[in-house]
């Protein structure tokens, strides 16, 4: 499967389903209905579900897709936050895939339930997107560059 390349902030759609429909979807759709989407890589690997949609709540986007990948039941989950510009929503297969092969991801960045990054720090934001080869907000909207303390995403 071949990911298109980045063109905005936001996930790319791919898949025969992206063409506009009657009612929400896929261009606009509730996050809950995209939590427990599975998640490929780009070498069509399984790597986990959606767990959380990430909100910047002052500039109304989506920042990060947590995903929970391996464990049992939930038990030993490991979490990785990933960059909203890293995911393409595929709506013709109803998941996501990730830009990076399964090799990488199992090296990726995580944490666990208990112990969430501070996702508004400047320095953990622009190191996760650059794991994932992605431009962080305020790259690409220098009128909007971050604040001391953290991000303004």
């Amino acid at each position: 499967m071949s990911i298109p390349t980045q063109t905005s902030s936001g996930a790319r759609i791919v898949g025969a389903g992206s063409h506009a429909s009657d009612g929400p979807g896929p261009y606009v759709m509730a996050a809950s209905t995209l939590e427990g989407d599975h998640v490929y890589s780009s070498d069509n690997e399984e790597i986990g579900k959606i767990k959380e949609i990430m909100l910047d709540v002052q500039q109304g986007r989506i920042v990060y897709a947590v995903m929970s990948s391996g464990g049992f039941l939930g038990i030993g989950d490991k979490l990785l936050a990933l960059p909203w510009p890293a995911l393409a929503l595929d709506a013709q297969r109803k998941c996501f895939v990730l830009n990076v092969t399964a090799a990488r991801v199992k090296d990726a960045p995580g944490f666990d339930k208990d112990h969430w990054p501070a996702m508004a720090d400047v320095g953990w934001a622009t190191t996760l997107h650059d794991y994932y080869g992605v431009r962080t907000q305020w790259q690409d909207d220098p009128a909007e560059p971050p604040e001391a303390g953290g991000v303004k995403l």
